[in-house]
């Protein structure tokens, strides 16, 4: 009889690939998924280490798996915390059978119990592992493998090393086997892929050779210092213009301290340009409130970015201290209950920009990709992030319609369809 898994995904999108990528593993052992962690065989906990917070969350649903997993279980936790704390997981958790760093062991599925330092497994690099089949009609593709920037509150390259891009043939081949109508293509700095192979603007080759394979293709995290005119040429000319730029704030003087690129002057160009190329493109950005020395003058800058931005969708984050990184050591950190505070500011000046952009949407049409029944998506909405489009739930998930947006409720839409051929058949 085969034995079953259970893998409990935490954070980002990529680890939501690392997890299919384990879970192929398994399924080319001969394990077959678990209905509930309860049920299975192997419990594989993948983690988040980004933030505090998200530290805190994963050793929760360690703590939570310990507890839940049936007599003679195995526990595995992999992903970012255990490629950042690994000694300590091993050391505070002696129920984990094994930590497993970054990348799959060769045995997960039967692999000794592992102390990083000691008796490391030999492991592949997720990238190279085939992926179990996705159900929904688009997926996360993911194309490089950590960073090479140095921003001041990110300690992502530490622990996930410097960045290592994935051949173009082994990418579009993952696509073909993936035959969804959607790809989004993700990284820890999309923009960049292909420098660490001497490749550089291969990111615009790969776009247009993905497009080749499927109806839609969308770039998430982009870096604005690499948003060259070509790569906004390309993107526009895809026929899904979504432009995921990753900001952090606007206040030139806190972006050196950020040690990251741009201004509010910079940014407003190359948003002008976009808007002037395609009046219909979509804007996505996140930015971090209360990094140490944000006056409120810096704040102000934001607040007014915000407000002749026109952003479609805005993510906000609090500063979090991270031991080991260039803001860790800087004087002027701003109190938490002020972050806070200017967070919720921020919010609710672009909450009231989101809800009116989708107002306005109403009486519009638009082409959207089925997700699932009665769930449907635009080229503005990206998966599980954005807003969604309420549909008539007979339309058959994974194709394509044209509608007529007849409401919006805050973030989210409400369509008619017009066409029906692609419904009935289930084509893209």
């Amino acid at each position: 009889m085969a034995e079953h898994y259970w893998i409990e995904t935490l954070g980002c999108p990529k680890n939501q690939v690392d997890s299919e990528k384990i879970a192929g593993s398994l399924l080319a052992e001969g394990m077959r998924p678990a209905d509930s962690p309860e049920s299975a065989d192997l419990v594989v906990v993948n983690t988040c280490a980004f933030i505090d917070a998200a530290r805190q969350e994963s050793r929760e649903v360690v703590e939570g798996m310990i507890s839940r997993r049936r007599v003679g279980a195995r526990l595995v936790v992999t992903g970012c915390l255990a490629a950042r704390s690994g000694e300590e997981l091993a050391d505070g958790y002696p129920e984990i059978d094994l930590v497993a760093d970054v990348g799959v062991p060769v045995t997960l599925s039967r692999g000794p119990r592992w102390r990083p330092g000691v008796e490391r497994t030999e492991s592949h690099h997720l990238m190279d592992l085939p992926r179990s089949p996705v159900t929904a009609p688009w997926a996360y593709v993911k194309i490089a493998e950590g960073c090479d920037r140095n921003c001041g509150f990110c300690a992502i390259p530490s622990f996930r090393g410097p960045q290592s891009s994935r051949s173009r043939e082994s990418i579009l081949a993952e696509v073909r086997a993936l035959s969804v109508a959607e790809v989004v293509l993700v990284a820890q700095d999309l923009a960049s892929y292909g420098n660490d192979i001497d490749q550089r603007g291969e990111l615009n080759a790969l776009v247009r050779a993905v497009r080749k394979e499927t109806e839609r293709v969308r770039l998430l995290y982009l870096y604005p210092s690499s948003l060259t005119d070509e790569l906004i040429d390309t993107v526009i000319s895809s026929g899904l213009s979504y432009f995921d730029l990753s900001l952090q704030h606007v206040s030139a003087p806190l972006l050196r301290k950020m040690r990251r690129f741009g201004s509010s002057e910079r940014f407003f160009e190359r948003i002008h340009r976009i808007r002037h190329l395609d009046p219909e493109a979509t804007f996505r950005s996140s930015f971090i409130l209360g990094y140490p020395g944000e006056t409120e003058e810096d704040h102000d800058a934001l607040l007014d970015f915000l407000e002749e931005a026109d952003l479609d969708w805005v993510g906000f984050f609090p500063y979090s201290r991270e031991e080991g990184t260039y803001a860790a050591a800087l004087g002027d950190q701003v109190p938490r209950e002020l972050a806070m505070e200017r967070l919720r500011e921020a919010s609710e000046i672009q909450d009231a920009i989101t809800a009116r952009k989708r107002r306005e949407l109403v009486g519009t049409v638009t082409r959207v990709l089925i997700d699932r029944p009665g769930v449907a998506r635009s080229h503005r909405e990206a998966p599980e992030i954005d807003g969604i489009i309420e549909i008539d739930d007979r339309l058959v998930p994974g194709s394509f319609v044209d509608a007529t947006i007849v409401d919006a409720v805050g973030p989210d839409l409400i369509a008619r369809p017009i066409t029906q051929g692609a419904a009935e058949d289930g084509g893209n």
